[in-house]
C-alpha cells in the first residue's frame, strides 16, 4: 500500500486527479476500521493531515466555512459551540475523547453513513458541501450531496474541502438514542431548530438526509410529521417501529426545549 502525503490542497487535488482510486484519510476513524477489519485494501492512501487549508474554520460575509479537517473536539470546545449549538451537542456524542480529537466533519460527510452524527445539525442549517478538484470548485446542498447509504455525488477526482452555512441563530438542539449513553452508533438521532420556521433532520432513520419543515404555528403536529418523513429499517440496533416511535418522542422533547 502506497501512502501519499501532500502539503497543500493544490498538491492533494493533483494527486487525486492522477490517482482517482486513492482513499483520502484525515482523522481515519472510519478508514482505519475498514483497513483493520480487512473490509477494504486500497492500493493508495491520500493522507490529508498536512494540508493546512482543510483545517479550522473561517468567516466570510456572514457565512461560516468549516474546513473538512475540522474535528469534533474543536467544535465541542471552541467558539462554534455558541453559533452552532446543535452541531456542538452532536459532536459531544461522537465516540470517545480520542475519536473526537481525530474525527472530522469532512470524514463524516465522505463516509455518508445514515448514522453520521454531524449530518442532521448541518442540514437544519441548510449547509452546502464544497467539492474541489483540479477542474474547479462546486457547492452542493447537503440534502443533495448524500445520495444513499454510504453514497454521495463526489466524482473520482474530487475532495471535500469544506462545509458552508449561514448560522440561523435559531434555538436548536440535537438528541440521540443508543443502547448506552456514550461511544455508540445511533439507533436514531434528531436535530431540531425553531427560527422563522420549524426544521428537523434525523439520522439512522432514512438512507439519505431528510429535512422536515413546518410553520411555527403547526408545532402541535410537527412530531408526527417528522416520524412520517422517516423511512427506517429493521436491523441489529433497532426495529422500524421502534425508530419511528423514538423519532416522534425525540421531536416532542426537542420542540419543548427549543420553544421554551
Amino acid at each position: 500500500m502506497e501512502v501519499l502525503t501532500p502539503r497543500t490542497l493544490d498538491e492533494a487535488l493533483r494527486l487525486k486527479a492522477e490517482q482517482p482510486a486513492a482513499w483520502p484519510i484525515q482523522g481515519g476513524t472510519d478508514v482505519m476500521v475498514a483497513l483493520n477489519f480487512d473490509r477494504a485494501r486500497p492500493e493508495t492512501i491520500l493522507n490529508l493531515n498536512e494540508v493546512a487549508e482543510l483545517r479550522g474554520f473561517a468567516r466570510e460575509n456572514g457565512s461560516l466555512r468549516l474546513g473538512a479537517g475540522l474535528t469534533y473536539a474543536e467544535i465541542e470546545h471552541g467558539p462554534l459551540r455558541d453559533e452552532l449549538p446543535a452541531l456542538a451537542e452532536a459532536s459531544r456524542t461522537v465516540g470517545s475523547p480520542q475519536i473526537r480529537n481525530r474525527g472530522t466533519i469532512g470524514g463524516n460527510l465522505g463516509t455518508s453513513s445514515p448514522a453520521g452524527d454531524a449530518l442532521p445539525p448541518l442540514l437544519v442549517e441548510r449547509a452546502e458541501v464544497e467539492c474541489r478538484s483540479v477542474r474547479g470548485t462546486r457547492r452542493v446542498p447537503l440534502g443533495e450531496f448524500v445520495t444513499g447509504v454510504k453514497r454521495n455525488v463526489l466524482t473520482a477526482d474530487e475532495l471535500i474541502a469544506a462545509v458552508w452555512l449561514t448560522p440561523s441563530q435559531a434555538p436548536q438542539t440535537f438528541m440521540k438514542i443508543g443502547p448506552r449513553n456514550a461511544m455508540v452508533i445511533a439507533v436514531c438521532s434528531l436535530a431540531v431548530s425553531a427560527g422563522d420556521e420549524l426544521r428537523a433532520s434525523f439520522g439512522s432513520a432514512s438512507p439519505r438526509p431528510v429535512l422536515v419543515t413546518a410553520p411555527r404555528d403547526e408545532a402541535d403536529s410537527f412530531a408526527e410529521r417528522v416520524a412520517a418523513a422517516a423511512s427506517p429499517i429493521d436491523d441489529v440496533r433497532g426495529t422500524e417501529a421502534y425508530r419511528r416511535h423514538a423519532l416522534r418522542v425525540l421531536a416532542e422533547r426537542a420542540l419543548k426545549r427549543v420553544l421554551a
